[in-house]
This record gives structure tokens, sequence and C-alpha cells, in this order.
């Protein structure tokens, strides 16, 4: 078999794109060829695994800024180390190889706004002009270019006018036992841990607090109109954190909602909070693909959803009442939780042709399409 390079931030359980990394590492590991990661972070399990040799790479203070161009010298070091038949795959603008590069994120497609201070404003823009400029060279200098969803592909032919005979599109797999639809019993087990009551239905947000990418504002905007509702029996769960938390809690004790929305912070748990909600609320301004979506609708659990995010585009017709205009709005949020609210009984059953066609892809089924393309 084959030995592979694959340099990327983290190969983890946590995180659209790092789950995607682990699955594959773990794939190629367990099927026999030899995997060299280059990364900051690589869960213990998948690093214990025979033939994976992890050339770790420090992330100075947790910043990813610093950390960055130490990867990258890092993974053409390990690349050149190697012999002409290693397959090599970077994670978009990580480094520049020779092979082909896996975009889970294009920093191209999104101008992420930050709300913190002037020392954040101009680490972010310093960060994006860093990433754009890897991001192009890695692109450009590609031989293959595996997309997580069309959505993406068309983000990278619009941007870097890369031909089609270039692209893969790749879609993420599932953990089908972990995020199988959730039984009655597991269900009232999370509701209890999270203290909803019985009488509540429960809406969630899962998402970093960092900047306004996820759309949490336009939530919060159109959760503050219905909450003026005496009639509004439902409560929102908020799954995340990052440098606009704080101003959150403040904002939603100032406009008097503790009642109806909780943050409970970044959740390693995400398959049992999942089993606890009725509705998964996911208003993203970008998302070139949405794994949390994914994986509520395996749960059983409907997703309302921004139609230019990736997964958007595996939604079938009838599930159309759960797709937000692009760019989303809070009126138009709005509109779509009440609409969602008029029928909650009758919208786990609706949701479950697409939850079991989305539970058939496995991890190791995407980590076999990569392969065969990486190695072909």
């Amino acid at each position: 078999m084959r030995p592979w390079l694959i340099a990327s931030g983290d190969f983890t359980t946590s995180g659209g794109m790092d789950r995607a990394n682990y699955g594959l590492a773990s794939y190629l590991a367990r099927t026999g060829r030899p995997v060299h990661l280059v990364a900051h972070r690589v869960a213990s399990d998948l690093a214990s695994q025979p033939g994976v040799s992890v050339h770790h790479v420090a992330r100075p203070f947790g910043a990813h800024l610093i950390g960055a161009p130490l990867l990258s010298r890092a993974a053409q070091r390990v690349s050149r180390s190697l012999d002409r038949s290693t397959c090599r795959l970077a994670n978009g603008g990580n480094t520049v190889l020779p092979g082909g590069t896996w975009i889970h994120y294009l920093h191209a497609a999104h101008a992420p706004a930050v709300n913190g201070s002037i020392r954040t404003s101009l680490a972010m823009r310093a960060g994006r002009r860093y990433h754009l400029k890897r991001e192009r060279t890695a692109i450009e200098r590609a031989d293959v270019i595996v997309c997580n969803s069309a959505r993406t592909a068309a983000d990278v032919r619009a941007h870097y006018r890369v031909p089609e005979s270039r692209l893969r599109v790749i879609y993420y797999g599932v953990d089908r036992e972990h995020f199988k639809r959730a039984s009655a019993r597991e269900r009232c087990t999370a509701r209890a841990a999270l203290g909803i009551a019985a009488n509540r239905y429960a809406a969630l947000f899962v998402g970093a607090l960092g900047d306004r990418r996820k759309g949490f504002d336009v939530l919060f905007d159109a959760w503050q109109a219905l909450s003026a509702d005496p009639a509004w029996d439902v409560d929102l769960l908020v799954a995340g954190d990052g440098g606009e938390q704080t101003s959150w809690i403040e904002r939603a004790r100032r406009a008097g909602l503790e009642g109806s929305l909780r943050f409970i912070g970044f959740r390693h748990d995400v398959a049992s909070v999942l089993a606890s909600a009725d509705l998964l609320v996911h208003p993203a301004r970008y998302e070139a693909y949405g794994l949390a979506v994914h994986e509520a609708i395996c749960r059983g659990v409907p997703a309302i959803v921004t139609a230019g995010a990736g997964i958007a585009e595996r939604y079938p017709p009838e599930l159309g009442g759960l797709l937000l205009p692009d760019p989303p709005s809070p009126r138009a949020l709005a509109t779509a939780l009440r609409a969602w609210r008029a029928h909650a009984e009758d919208w786990p059953g609706r949701i479950d042709p697409f939850a079991a066609r989305l539970a058939s892809r496995s991890w190791d089924q995407m980590a076999a399409e990569i392969a065969a393309v990486i190695e072909s």
C-alpha cells in the first residue's frame, strides 16, 4: 500500500473539518497504509493506530496565525523526507504539497465580521491576508482539489478560475452509530440533563461565537421578536463559545431573555445535546458544508439552515420550508421558526427519508472515495 502524508491543523472528533480529517486518516491506517500526520493536534486513539506517524507542530499561545507557518514548514520538511510514491494531501492553504488539496472552508468566499477590540480586528485582517495568499498558492499548484460540497467547488471556480477537470466533490460521512435517531429514553435523559421542561420545546444553535459567520446575531434578533409573544413555548440552547460569548450573555440579560435563551458553552457531547432538541437552527452567512446540520438530521432533529450552505444542496424539495433565504434575515428566520412550531410534531417523520439517506454514508465511504482520487 502506498504511504500517505496529510497536513492539517487538527485530527480530532470535534468540529467539521477536524472530524473529516480524523475519518480519512483512520480509514487509511486501518486499511494498511502507512500514514504521516503533520498537525497541531491528533486524537490519542488515532495516534496510537499501527502505521500512524505523528509529526507534532506547536501552536504557540494557542494562536492559529502563529502556528500556521510552523505547520506549513514542517509539512514541507516531512514531504521532502518521503519518497515519490507517497500520496500527499493538505487542507486548503495549510501548506503547498505536490498532490492534492482538500477544501473544507474557502477563505476567499467569506470575509468575517468581528465586533471586538482594535487588536482583535487587526489580527483578523492579518490572518485573512495570510490565509488568502496561502490558499491561492495551494489551489493553483494542486493536481486535484477535493471539495466538501458543490457550493465549495463553485466558489473555487469563481474565485480562482480553476477548471472543472481539477475539482472533485466528495461529501462528508457520519458516525452512523453515534448519530443515529435518538430513542425516547435517550431523549428524556438528555432533556433532563439540560433541565428542559417537559412542556417546552427546545431549539438548538451549535457554533462558535467568535464572529458573525454562523449567524447567531440573526437568530438572537429573531428570538427576541418571538419571545415577545407569551404563547411562544420554545427555549433556545446555545452550544459554543468564543470571543463574543460574554457580550451575548449580557445582551440576553438586558433583553430579558434569560428564561428562554441559555448558553451551555462548548460541548464534547454533541450527540447527546442533539438528542434533547426538537430543532437545530443554523442561519449561517457562509457554510461550506455544515456537519452539525448533517448530524442533527441523522439524529431525527429537523434543521433550519441557510439555502446557500453546502448541506442545503442535499435537502430534498419537500423540505424546502426548512431553508432560509441567503443571506438570512431575522424576519425570514422568525417566519420559518413560526412555521416549524405550527407543525413541530410532524417534522421528525417528514425528515425520515432524508435522515436515512444521510446516515447511509459513513466516514469510511468518504475516505475511500478520497483515497481513490488521490492515489489515481
